[in-house]
């Protein structure tokens, strides 16, 4: 790969314990989330409202996905939002399974409803927002999407499975998802993603979804050549997961691992 000659080092590893990195998260606006440490010791940041409403991570097995959208969500909570995970891994997010502000969903059926009833609570709080003229004073909806091309491979099965004569023949939960990407902005919604998405029932299209994109390293297969670039990517080193938030969410229905 082509890379820029003037070459800065990334730090290695990050952790909470590192001089000013606590500082730096707590002195960040409710409406940022920090991504990772750059070359030359910027923050690399997302910005729920000016930026990207939405955060897709994809790299291979073991490069840090899980961790990055644990980081992100743990800020979120942080905050005050209230997070739905969808863990059809059902190990890679068990740290929020035990939460109060989490609702957490780890088989095929509760995930599904899972997102049909957040379809709902988007069409409520944009008729708020209709009303009102925003959501500001609605706390913020996380939904941490983990493995989304299993996922959502496992959701078309079991729609083909249980849908019933004159049932739409898409899944509701992943056309409710498909909304949330559209419009989860001015819910105050927002989805991490974690995955491959143009192997996604979403379609590549859903790419244009996310202005913000999180991509690990991924070994290329034997005998491939390593694609060129003409200039770098924007480099980073992730944080650790933050520290959560103990402020009770709104009501919600709470699923668990059947």
């Amino acid at each position: 790969m082509l890379w820029n000659k003037n070459k800065s080092t990334l730090p290695k590893l990050l952790r909470l314990t590192d001089p000013g990195l606590r500082e730096q998260l707590a002195a960040m606006p409710a409406s940022q989330a920090l991504i990772g440490i750059g070359a030359a010791g910027q923050p690399v940041t997302v910005d729920w409202d000016a930026g990207s409403p939405h955060v897709l991570g994809c790299s291979a097995t073991g490069g840090g996905t899980s961790t990055v959208l644990h980081t992100l969500a743990a800020q979120l909570l942080h905050h005050g939002a209230h997070t739905v995970v969808l863990d059809s891994k059902r190990i890679s997010q068990t740290w929020a399974a035990s939460l109060d502000d989490v609702t957490y969903c780890c088989d095929t059926e509760t995930i599904h409803d899972a997102l049909v009833d957040l379809q709902a609570e988007q069409q409520r709080r944009i008729a708020h927002s209709d009303q009102h003229g925003n959501c500001e004073d609605l706390p913020r909806l996380t939904v941490l999407l983990e493995v989304a091309h299993h996922t959502l491979r496992q959701l078309t099965r079991y729609w083909e499975k249980t849908r019933e004569p004159g049932d739409p023949k898409v899944s509701p939960a992943i056309d409710a998802l498909n909304e949330l990407l559209f419009a989860g902005r001015a819910a105050r919604m927002h989805v991490l993603f974690g995955g491959q998405l143009d192997t996604t029932p979403l379609g590549f299209v859903a790419r244009e979804q996310f202005s913000t994109m999180v991509l690990g390293r991924v070994a290329p297969e034997p005998g491939a050549a390593s694609p060129r670039r003409s200039t770098p990517p924007r480099r980073a080193t992730p944080v650790p997961a933050a520290s959560t938030s103990s402020r009770a969410p709104p009501p919600t229905r709470r699923r668990s691992c059947s």
